[in-house]
């Protein structure tokens, strides 16, 4: 088999830094690698050098034969095998069947992030038998490791939250006024980012706080915040697991899931004193958020991009395709996915 070309297709915005350092990775070893981005307004986050495809007839000329994919899908069309990279962590936000384990019957290949994901995609592997799982760890977090223990001169609050309504934060009131309050007292500085996808309104009314110790972040495709703060402020966001894979603590409001990793709370009144005394980083929470780490992504060598792209050529040099059962016809979905695409080629 001649050298072996790559796709990276993304759909929204923060499929930006979970494939880049796949890109990086890629390049580093000599692989021709193409993007797709499925939002035309999503384009202007491709830099100079990035080698996109603006059309499914490029798509096709290209002919990748290893798609890496941060979306929940992708074209059945498109040549090559696809690779599930997952644009964020499990946080049980959903259901099984709707939530991060959903099979779509898209994908030949899952890359997951450690053993609590793995082995729930290993039963899904072993029922369905149209795809094969090889635990990686995560790209997008490879930027995180190795952790540097930095000293800051003033305590850091990352807040951070998602953009459905009934689990965000952001769109509470009493947690925005209370948030205002403490920031008032200028006892530590603080980072504000939102979800991507928030509400415009909550976006405008957290970027109207003025004050010299706030910095309102627009995307995190840096996660140098997530690096410098000590402690977060979320709700039920997958943010917070890219923040305590640093053993790092994260205070939650009203987290759907509340286990013994995060100091979770119920009213607003609790954000301040919760947040001292993760500050004081203590003994037991700090146990436990280790257990978790260790479950959910236990790799902090920062090499994960490489393992992901191991596992995509093992696939291939192994030719572990033709072992698998064909994926379901999906007939209803693939007609769909030829609309979306205007391409009526079942």
């Amino acid at each position: 088999m001649l050298q072996p070309k790559f796709l990276l297709y993304v759909s929204y915005k923060y499929g930006f830094p979970i494939v880049r350092p796949l890109q990086d990775e890629l390049i580093k070893r000599g692989y021709e690698v193409a993007w797709f981005i499925e939002i035309e307004e999503n384009k202007k986050f491709l830099k100079t050098n990035d080698y996109l495809l603006n059309s499914i007839e490029e798509v096709l000329e290209f002919d990748a034969d290893i798609n890496l994919v941060s979306s929940n899908e992708i074209p059945h069309f498109f040549p090559g095998i696809k690779v599930q990279v997952f644009h964020g962590f499990s946080v049980d936000k959903r259901s099984h069947k709707k939530g991060h384990f959903r099979i779509r019957g898209l994908f030949d290949l899952y890359c997951t992030q450690g053993p609590s994901t793995t082995r729930e995609f290993k039963k899904l592997s072993y029922k369905h038998k149209h795809f094969d799982v090889i635990e990686t760890g995560w790209s997008k977090v490879d930027d995180l490791f190795p952790t540097q223990k930095k000293e800051n001169k003033r305590p850091i609050i990352l807040l951070a939250s998602t953009f459905t309504k009934s689990m965000s934060l952001a769109h509470d009131d009493e947690v925005f006024e209370e948030v205002k309050r403490i920031i008032k007292l200028n006892k530590w500085d603080w980072l504000i980012t939102l979800h991507p996808k928030m509400d415009n309104k909550i976006v405008e009314k957290f970027k109207s706080i003025k004050e010299k110790n706030v910095t309102y972040i627009e995307n995190l495709n840096d996660l140098e915040p997530l690096k410098i703060a000590d402690v977060m402020l979320s709700d039920t966001s997958s943010v917070i697991t890219e923040f305590l894979i640093q053993y790092k603590p994260v205070v939650t409001y009203k987290n759907k899931n509340p286990k013994r990793h995060l100091i979770n709370i119920k009213t607003a009144d609790e954000i301040k004193q919760s947040i001292l005394s993760a500050l004081e980083l203590p003994k037991a929470l700090m146990s436990n958020i280790k257990s978790y780490v260790d479950e959910i992504h236990p790799y902090d060598d920062g090499k994960s991009s490489a393992r992901v792209v191991d596992a995509t050529l093992l696939f291939i040099k192994e030719n572990r395709k033709k072992r698998l059962k064909s994926k379901p016809l999906n007939f209803i979905r693939k007609y769909k996915m030829c609309k979306k695409f205007k391409f009526y080629k079942l």
